[in-house]
């Protein structure tokens, strides 16, 4: 039994398990929920497209602020443990902030695909969520749900 102890995880080692966990976990719940709002996004596109006929790059920007309002409850509820901000209104606008820019990644690449390359807008959404879907969660994670680090 003696000769085991070497091989037993020291606690700074496995609280860094513990934390992989947690990561691991968060990126999978996100996974799913990303692939959940890339269906809601999807879905008011094509009938904003198809039933209302508006102008393309609103119908992106109403599909995706569709997606923006669900995806900031279902991340506080679900993916985190820790919250980096308490006050609610401050915590929504950070979201925000970071989803206009991936909304603004969204609409670029949507157009850029459409536009340029003739791609049916479907599709053209399901390439540029990959990129925007990237961004989110470095940044919301970084930002929302990461706790600082203490200065010393």
């Amino acid at each position: 039994m003696d000769g085991l102890e070497s091989l037993r995880l020291s606690q700074s080692a496995s609280m860094g398990n513990s934390r992989m966990k947690i990561l691991v976990r968060e990126a999978l719940l996100y996974t799913a929920m990303s692939a959940f709002l890339l269906c809601v996004d999807i879905s008011a596109l094509w009938i904003l497209a198809e039933y209302f006929s508006w102008p393309y790059l609103l119908e992106v920007t109403v599909s995706f602020s569709a997606a923006i309002l669900i995806g900031y409850i279902l991340p506080i509820s679900t993916l985190s443990q820790y919250r980096r901000l308490n006050n609610p209104p401050i915590e929504f606008a950070s979201f925000g902030a970071v989803r206009i820019v991936g909304l603004a990644i969204n609409a670029a690449a949507q157009s850029f695909r459409v536009g340029f390359f003739g791609i049916h807008y479907l599709a053209a959404k399901c390439r540029a969520a990959s990129l925007t879907s990237v961004w989110d969660l470095a940044r919301r994670r970084q930002l929302l749900f990461v706790p600082g680090s203490s200065a010393s």
